[in-house]
This record gives structure tokens, C-alpha cells and sequence, in this order.
């Protein structure tokens, strides 16, 4: 081979099978921008986080800034991103911490997502730039306090009111509940399941945050209250009829959840990695011993396993 020599990138020992090389220009560029963030801002503080049960509603803006909320969407301040490059984005803020990637989620597949597939162009306008940047925060409420599984049992009544819809129930266990500026609730009505845009600051309903959790702890998540609030007929979603609903925003959702858990499974690897160099038993680390080799050895091929099958059913 003739001509200017390229010099190739380090080989990755983690990539062993070189998926990187499957990722484009901008893909590439998103994993390392994004990867870059969690270095700098999720994880010198996540500890923090942890221990008071918190996620900084300020990093919602900052995820904004980054283009990393409804990336996947288009238009209405929405980047229009392909599924690999919202896959990556998820995969980098889960390495971090699951609460991190779980804001995005919530915001860009489960609020956003409700809005943009099922809400009218008045609603599009009013709400989904603001989310974008991460001006505003939304929440998703369908879980109830019986019904989690089983989202079709809900006991959340919204009721006709002259030109208005009046809810009533409790939802739990809700990602960003109480510093979302608005909700997207779903709710039984006598013509079905239908779907509503519940402001913040709308009487009657009140989010309050639950404590004490064993796990997902740097995380917001919360209980959300309606007691006959009153919302105008302009609040509700008006495409979304019946449990396909909710159901088309779980499943839009669950895509980025994939992926953010093989960043999860690539940071206990390198974790575990690490540990293993600096843990001397016997008067040696304990990675010199081939048990433990093995053991890395496994982890290793699962995770790449698991990478190469999320890019490749992407493309």
C-alpha cells in the first residue's frame, strides 16, 4: 500500500470487536461528547447525589444544552437524531448513573414522546421546544399504587365537567414527579383510557417526593396526587384513545433502556477491572489469578455480546 500513512486509533480492549467501527462521524462524535460530560459532571458528583436522594433539576438544562433530550424526535427544537446516536447517548449517560439516563428517558421517550405522537400542534408548540432544552421538565404518570404491571387496572377517573375534564387518583413511584413542570397523566374515562398535559401550580394536584429508596437514588421519584383537579378540554391528548397509548410510550421508551444497560454493564466491568488490579491477596493482585481472569474474561465477552447486538439491530 502506497501514499500518506493514516495513523489508526488506539485499538479499545473494552470493544474487542471493534462495534465503534460500525458507528459514523456523528455517532462517534455524540459518544465522545456525551462521555466527556458524565467524566466532567455526573460523576465527581454523583456520590453526592446518591446519598441525598437527589438529581439536580439544573442538569436538566445542561442535558438540553447538549441536544440529549427528545434527541431522537424531529422538529419543534428536537435534533431529529437516528437511533444509534440516541442508543449511544443513552448507553454514556447510564455508565454514569441509571438515574441520569433515566431523566433522559422519562423527558425525551415517555413525556416528550406523549406530546409528539399523540398531542394536537397547539400542544407541540406550547411544550416541546421548552422540554428540548430542558427549560421544562415532564413526567410520565401511569403507575398507581396497585397497578404497575398491570397499567390497564388504573383507578385514575378523569369525568366530564361541562368543557372540562376534573381527575381524581394517585400515581406512584413517577421519575421527575415533583420537579416537572408538567405531567402527562393517563386516566380512565367512560369512553376509555385517554391521555392529559397536567400543568404545574394546576389546583388539586400535588407531587411529593418518596425517600429513603435502596436503589435508583440519584433519581427524583415521586408520588403525584389529583384531588378533582380541573384541567380545560385543551388538556387532553387528543390522538391517544385507549391503552395503546400509554403503551407506544413505554415501548418508545424501552428502546434507550437497552441501551443504557450495557453502559451500566461496561462501567461495573471497568469497575470490577480496576478493583481486581489493586486488591493484593497473597502478596499479588488478585487479577494475576486466573479465577479471577476468567471471570473478567466472561464479563467481557457478555458485554460485547451485548453491544454489538444493540448497534447491529439498529441499523
Amino acid at each position: 500500500m502506497t501514499g500518506t500513512a493514516v495513523s489508526a486509533a488506539p485499538p479499545d480492549a473494552v470493544d474487542f470487536l471493534d462495534v465503534a467501527a460500525l458507528l459514523s462521524d456523528e455517532e462517534r462524535l455524540i459518544r465522545e461528547t456525551v462521555r466527556a460530560f458524565v467524566r466532567d459532571r455526573v460523576l465527581p458528583n454523583v456520590a453526592d447525589w446518591f446519598e441525598r436522594g437527589i438529581l439536580p433539576r439544573e442538569l436538566g438544562r445542561e442535558l438540553g444544552r447538549l441536544g440529549l433530550l427528545g434527541m431522537h424526535l424531529d422538529g419543534y427544537g428536537c435534533p431529529g437524531a437516528s437511533a444509534v446516536a440516541y442508543g449511544i447517548a443513552c448507553a454514556e449517560l447510564e455508565a454514569g448513573d441509571s438515574g441520569v439516563r433515566s431523566f433522559a428517558s422519562v423527558q425525551g421517550s415517555l413525556a416528550m414522546y406523549a406530546i409528539y405522537r399523540w398531542g394536537s400542534e397547539e400542544q407541540k408548540r406550547a411544550y416541546l421546544p421548552g422540554m428540548a432544552s430542558g427549560v421544562k421538565i415532564g413526567c410520565f404518570g401511569l403507575t398507581e399504587p396497585d397497578f404497575g404491571s398491570n397499567p390497564a387496572g388504573m383507578r385514575t377517573f378523569a369525568r366530564r365537567d361541562g368543557g372540562d375534564w376534573v381527575l381524581s387518583g394517585t400515581k406512584l413511584w413517577i421519575t421527575n414527579g415533583s420537579i416537572s413542570d408538567l405531567a402527562i397523566v393517563w386516566a380512565q374515562t367512560d369512553d376509555g383510557i385517554r391521555g392529559f398535559v397536567v400543568e404545574r401550580g394546576t389546583p388539586g394536584f400535588s407531587a411529593s417526593d418518596i425517600e429513603r429508596k435502596l436503589s435508583l437514588r440519584a433519581s427524583v421519584t415521586s408520588e403525584l396526587v389529583f384531588a378533582d383537579c380541573r384541567v380545560p378540554a385543551a388538556a387532553e391528548l387528543p390522538l391517544a384513545r385507549g391503552l395503546g397509548g400509554p403503551l407506544a410510550c413505554l415501548n418508545e421508551a424501552r428502546y434507550g433502556i437497552v441501551w443504557g444497560s450495557m453502559g451500566a454493564a461496561r462501567s461495573c466491568y471497568e469497575t470490577a477491572l480496576e478493583y481486581a488490579k489493586t486488591r493484593v491477596q497473597f502478596d499479588r493482585p488478585i487479577a494475576g489469578f486466573q479465577i479471577t481472569q476468567e471471570k473478567l474474561a466472561n464479563m467481557l465477552v457478555e458485554l460485547n455480546k451485548g453491544r454489538c447486538w444493540r448497534c447491529i439491530s439498529a441499523v
